[in-house]
């Protein structure tokens, strides 16, 4: 049998060589389609201009033409003789240069009446935007952050606060109202506003600070999540079907396993974990207003409330940000200040004596506040998708989403507070409260939780990451 005569084996081409080959291949490949395309796209103008000048008559001729023309036939009137020919010659020349002049003027007449009917009779009249408010807030930075933002997105109506953690200042805030940017903030202490999932976090809270629950205690979990029907609420006795942790509950915001932590807990122990929220008290001044959770002793009312699937329960955006700055702090609720917005907010701090929580508890809520963002309902949007990645990374971030039905103003009120605080240094901290309103028939505006999460990026940007700072 012959053999095989010996063949060096190929020689591997490098991956290097091989990525800077097809990089050569793409840009030839490139190249011959923009060239491919210039030509046709000359070819169609050419064609174009020619179909043009075949059926107006050279219409589009520079007006110099025109005036080169009418000089010629001057010219030509002084020199020309009192013969036949010549008048004949010059009457013909004149039909055709006032043929032409009419054709000029009909495509002028077309052209008015074309822009008559695409022109609105009464232009919009362009916004004049008055930054006054911007200027006159503590950053102006992150105030003009979100004006810009309730600008581009529109909401209907809308309230966005943002407080510094440690001083307890309004820093920056921004209000639309009836599709109008405000010089005011109205909706600060405002409690007509549903407080929707918002509520959950007494429900907790109470289940915590009385040693009846902790974070990762298991919860049954009957039917939808997001729905609460009597029977989800009757757990038999050798129950063996899906349940959820605590916290998980919390941060994907079910209302079932939420209402059964509140029949068991209680009506009275409810009311008091609230009151140490602020719920149910007047406030001075009426900064903010009254807010109201009042849950019967049971029934499926009680189920309701403990999960916030009522309109019963409202609050404030003034005191849903001294929520989340106690929960945070670990201190007594204190509503935020500030020195130049009299009428709307305290112009200096009070305490509130309401009481405190239990450390286990506040480090609880801080915790479940946190999951929701990182596993939770906030997770799409807070997040580096609307976020980067530097300043994500750089940041401990944490909240509580809420949608719900209202009536004053009538909509779809979607929430989110939470709050930012760096992990290096922890005292650069911000709580951030986003309320939007809008019509479920309508065009909704972004998310809260994109709202928020491009907020606390500009923050971060501003005052965490950025070393010059």
């Amino acid at each position: 049998m012959a053999l095989k005569p010996y063949q060096e084996p190929r020689k591997k081409i490098s991956r290097a060589e091989r990525i800077r080959n097809r990089c050569i291949v793409l840009v030839v490949f490139i190249g011959i389609c923009v060239s491919i395309g210039s030509c046709l796209s000359k070819c169609g103008e050419n064609n174009g201009y020619a179909k043009a000048e075949r059926e107006f008559g050279q219409v589009f001729e520079p007006k110099k033409k025109a005036v080169d023309t009418s000089a010629e036939q001057d010219r030509a009137s002084s020199e020309t003789a009192n013969t036949p020919e010549k008048n004949n010659a010059k009457q013909i020349a004149e039909q055709k240069q006032s043929e032409k002049q009419d054709r000029l003027d009909e495509i002028k007449n077309t052209q008015a009446e074309v822009t008559a009917v695409v022109t609105p009779e009464n232009a919009p009249v362009p916004e004049v935007i008055d930054s006054t408010h911007i200027k006159n807030q503590k950053d102006v930075y992150m105030a003009e952050k979100i004006d810009n933002l309730l600008r581009r997105f529109k909401p209907e109506n809308s309230i966005i606060l943002m407080v510094d953690a440690k001083s307890n200042e309004i820093i920056a805030w921004g209000e639309r109202k009836d599709n109008v940017i405000q010089s005011k903030p109205d909706y600060f202490i405002r409690t007509t506003f549903p407080a929707a999932s918002l509520a959950k976090t007494i429900t907790i809270a109470a289940a915590m600070d009385n040693n009846r629950y902790a974070l990762n205690s298991t919860i049954p979990l009957i039917g939808h999540a997001h729905h609460l029907y009597k029977n989800q609420l009757r757990v038999p006795a050798n129950y063996h079907g899906p349940t959820v942790e605590m916290q998980d509950a919390y941060a994907h915001s079910y209302n079932p396993p939420l209402a059964l932590i509140g029949m068991d807990v209680g009506a009275k122990k409810l009311k008091d974990a609230a009151r140490k929220l602020g719920y149910n008290m007047n406030f001075a001044g009426g900064l903010p207003g009254r807010s109201t959770f009042a849950p019967p002793d049971t029934g499926y009312a009680l189920a309701e409330a403990s999960c916030g699937f009522t309109d019963a329960t409202t609050l404030s955006p003034l005191q849903a940000a001294a929520q989340v700055r106690a929960i945070l702090m670990k201190k007594p609720l204190e509503i935020p200040w500030a020195s130049n917005l009299k009428g709307y907010a305290p112009t200096s701090r009070i305490a509130q004596d309401v009481g405190t929580f239990k450390d286990n508890t506040y480090y609880g809520l801080r915790q479940a506040m946190i999951r929701s963002v990182t596993h939770g309902t906030a997770r799409k949007n807070i997040s580096t998708k609307h976020m980067a990645r530097k300043n994500y990374e750089a940041l401990t971030i944490g909240g509580k989403t809420g949608s719900l039905d209202g009536k004053d103003p009538k909509g779809r009120y979607d929430w989110f507070m939470g709050f930012a605080q760096s992990k290096e240094d922890p005292n650069k901290a911000i709580i951030l409260v986003v309320l939007q309103i809008y019509d479920n028939q309508g065009l909704r505006p972004q998310p809260t939780t994109q709202v928020a999460g491009m907020l606390i990026n500009y923050w971060a940007h501003q005052y965490v990451t950025n070393k010059k700072k």
